[in-house]
């Protein structure tokens, strides 16, 4: 094993230069490819580092063929790579053998053939699998609602070391980031979803519930930092790099230390302080946007009840009352399916997620 980590995305990228690239070129010079780092993965979103290298992480890439050549030529390909492939690349094994029946890949040395990981596959095939659906010949409202951001993340994350085809560059410019319409209409979900939790970190509170309270608190900040990315015209990724990417922001050297004291505070009246400050920074944030006409970014009681809130709902509907598209503005305020499910066994699986998304969006 390489003493000295490095990151996927760079290995792959020299995989493919000095090894793979040179082996195609040589020996199948007709077939035109395109090759690329992305989809599932930490280090397509840059956040892998040693403890990634135990699983699903090597040398790997994609190389993507059109439809028909890949019919034709991808077990041939495949073949190829196994006999060009040396042993180890840059101290890492080759070979990555399926462990379990999930189908996880973990590197292992090997004298033999490897077995390695670089996948071979119609671009069409790959892009319907993990997204749902083709974007290289329409993407419908539809399937921005029924396509998890961190899905969305990884398609457009990544690298592509050589584009023959010609199609992933333009695909992944398509998916860079929603159509406007539909990117206020998501924003203003994030607010709603705010806007019914706001008030239960007092109440919760107020009746003895300090684990309750935090809970609340705890919901409350994964959806301010959520929102914090999609002003940011940023895909929120899932669970575990939720709170890297957000760090990344502008705003989180301001954010990040009021979000964790309330997720640290051990009374409701220290979380509501510490969210109330977060809120209105928030708040201004959207001001400074100019997607609605101002709005006060002052927290103020929760109707007769004396807790500290927004009312983030005064955001959501002013976002929604710019929305110019019919079909969006149609549409109950939930937003897309990873604002109201967060089952990796829904969002994981795309005829899951499409199905889900149909019982809620029929017709969008």
């Amino acid at each position: 094993m390489a003493d000295d980590f490095v990151p996927g995305l760079r290995l792959a990228g020299d995989l493919y230069r000095e090894v793979v690239g040179p082996a195609l070129s040589d020996a199948v010079p007709h077939l035109v490819h395109t090759a690329a780092l992305i989809g599932p993965g930490s280090e397509v979103v840059g956040f892998d580092t040693v403890r990634s290298t135990d699983h699903d992480w090597g040398p790997r890439l994609q190389v993507f063929l059109s439809g028909h050549d890949a019919e034709r030529h991808a077990d041939a390909v495949a073949d190829l790579l196994t006999g060009r492939l040396p042993a180890t690349f840059r101290g890492y094994p080759t070979n990555l053998e399926p462990v379990g029946a999930d189908g996880t890949r973990h590197m292992r040395a090997s004298a033999g053939r490897p077995h390695h990981a670089v996948a071979i596959t119609g671009l069409g095939d790959w892009l319907t699998g993990h997204l749902g659906f083709d974007p290289r010949s329409d993407t419908t409202l539809f399937d921005w609602l029924a396509t998890p951001a961190q899905v969305l993340a990884d398609t457009t994350g990544g690298a592509v070391f050589h584009d023959g085809l010609g199609d992933l560059g333009a695909v992944r410019r398509r998916l860079s980031w929603y159509p406007d319409d539909v990117w206020r209409y998501v924003l203003a979900c994030q607010w709603q979803r705010i806007s019914q939790e706001e008030a239960f970190v007092g109440r919760c509170g107020e009746v003895g519930d300090e684990c309750g309270s935090a809970v609340a608190a705890a919901r409350v900040v994964r959806d301010l930092m959520r929102l914090c990315l999609l002003m940011a015209r940023r895909y929120p990724p899932y669970g575990k790099w939720l709170g890297s990417a957000f760090a990344r922001l502008p705003c989180a050297p301001a954010l990040a230390p009021l979000l964790t004291a309330a997720t640290a505070a051990a009374s409701w009246r220290d979380r509501e302080h510490h969210l109330a400050a977060a809120y209105e920074r928030v708040a201004a944030a959207h001001n400074a946007l100019g997607l609605t006409p101002d709005l006060n970014p002052r927290t103020r009681p929760y109707h007769a009840r004396p807790f500290r809130v927004l009312h983030a709902e005064r955001f959501a509907q002013a976002l929604l009352e710019t929305v110019a598209d019919g079909a969006v503005r149609a549409l109950p305020p939930t937003g897309s399916i990873d604002q109201y499910t967060d089952s990796a066994d829904v969002l994981c699986r795309p005829e899951r997620r499409r199905a889900v998304a149909a019982g809620l969006y029929r017709g969008a």
